[in-house]
């Protein structure tokens, strides 16, 4: 084979595998998408290490939307996307014109998606230690409901306390089904 066939074969070769890049929408990126940019749907990796990026929601400071944040984490051995987007939420805003949502008593004790449904099992500090009134609890469970929905694993939420369905979280929402995601909520409506 000549050198200018051996160049067209390679040349086929590499643009026949970015076509096939470009189509499945796979990326070369091995986890998340790149910090700083906005507007794009985040990746969900499975367990592993790696950087990732989370897109969270918290409260604005009037009590009227949830805003948005991207933010990128270290991802430790065997922790999956949700898990961390459950944890950086209680860990709370970093931008200063968001609110917390969850307590910071509040522990994840488990997470476990089954058919698109993502059970979320808190502490009781859920419920013992939030600052209640339907509008904050409305804020906790979108909060977690829409950050938890930007995984293409989840579609609804079902919430549990210590393993337990319960009414509600702190006496206003109904928690005893799963809950889907409510764009409605967010500033923009995305």
């Amino acid at each position: 084979m000549t050198r200018q066939k051996k160049a067209m074969a390679i040349g086929l070769a590499l643009a026949v595998l970015l076509t096939a890049v470009a189509l499945t929408g796979c990326s070369l990126l091995p986890f998340g998408r790149p910090s700083g940019k906005t507007g794009e749907d985040p990746v969900t990796p499975g367990p592993g290490q790696g950087q990732m990026v989370l897109r969270l929601y918290f409260g604005d400071k009037q009590a009227m939307y949830l805003l948005p944040e991207d933010r990128t984490v270290t991802a430790p051995a065997g922790k999956t996307y949700e898990q961390l987007v459950v944890e950086e939420l209680i860990t709370g805003p970093k931008l200063a014109d968001q609110v917390r949502t969850i307590p910071p008593e509040a522990k994840l004790l488990s997470l476990e998606i089954v058919e698109g449904v993502a059970y979320v099992n808190f502490s009781i500090e859920i419920q013992t230690k939030h600052w209640g009134g339907s509008t904050g609890e409305m804020f906790t469970i979108y909060s977690i409901v829409n950050s938890l929905t930007e995984s293409p694993n989840v579609k609804s939420v079902q919430f549990l306390v210590e393993g337990q369905r319960v009414e509600s979280l702190v006496g206003h929402a109904d928690t005893t089904k799963p809950i889907e995601r409510n764009a409605g909520m967010i500033s923009g409506g995305k």
